[in-house]
């Protein structure tokens, strides 16, 4: 599935794991409560093989990109790895090099000017971030000269604040830490899943509207 179609109206889940294992478990259970977009940022154990082993597992219709992407290289190596799309944490020097992979990439942007340029520069969507440190009201006046850019907004986005940036305008929210918890560092499975199931009926009941 292109990213872009998983996303819409939708949530993208990062993965951050200090082991392997227990972040290919994660992605599995993300992908069994209905959430399609998963990111493994490259600060993880292991990365590189997390995303070929999660792309090896889950269904098609799931898809899987890498973050944290800094440079080219890092582009490279995580499409090489499998990755399907790429999400950069800010404006990257050489983002036309990474652009250039093929890949749908997501650009990190959370200024005016920086929108634009990630904008200009090819960038599929707009990683809104940290989206926490100007909420809702930035987003809103972000769209205001940017309505037709795709804001995904993520960085210290709780789940309960789904609803509302999606009503803001956001194309899509990323949410980490909040939904994930500890279980891509090893900890617990059934918690996950109660979130992931928490955030899956969020999405079920706007979706429905």
């Amino acid at each position: 599935m292109d990213v872009l179609d998983a996303v819409r109206n939708a949530v993208l889940v990062i993965i951050r794991g200090s082991s392997c294992v227990a972040s290919i478990e994660t992605a599995v259970e993300i992908a069994n409560g209905g959430i399609n977009a998963i990111e493994v940022s490259l600060t993880s154990k292991d990365a590189l093989q997390a995303i070929h082993q999660i792309r090896s597992t889950l269904p098609d219709h799931v898809t899987v990109g890498a973050g944290t992407i800094l440079d080219a290289d890092d582009a490279r190596r995580a499409r090489d790895a499998g990755a399907e799309f790429l999400v950069t944490p800010g404006l990257p020097d050489d983002l036309h090099s990474i652009v250039s992979t093929g890949l749908r990439t997501i650009v990190g942007a959370f200024s005016p000017t920086e929108v634009r340029v990630a904008s200009q520069g090819g960038a599929s969507a707009v990683k809104l971030f940290p989206a926490s440190s100007g909420g809702i009201r930035h987003l809103s006046a972000l769209r205001e000269p940017f309505p037709t850019t795709r804001f995904v907004p993520v960085g210290g986005v709780r789940a309960e604040q789904v609803r509302e940036y999606l009503a803001a305008g956001a194309y899509g929210v990323g949410l980490g830490r909040g939904l994930v918890g500890d279980a891509a560092d090893g900890g617990s499975l059934p918690a996950l899943r109660l979130r992931v199931a928490r955030v899956a009926a969020i999405l079920e009941e706007e979706h429905a509207r």
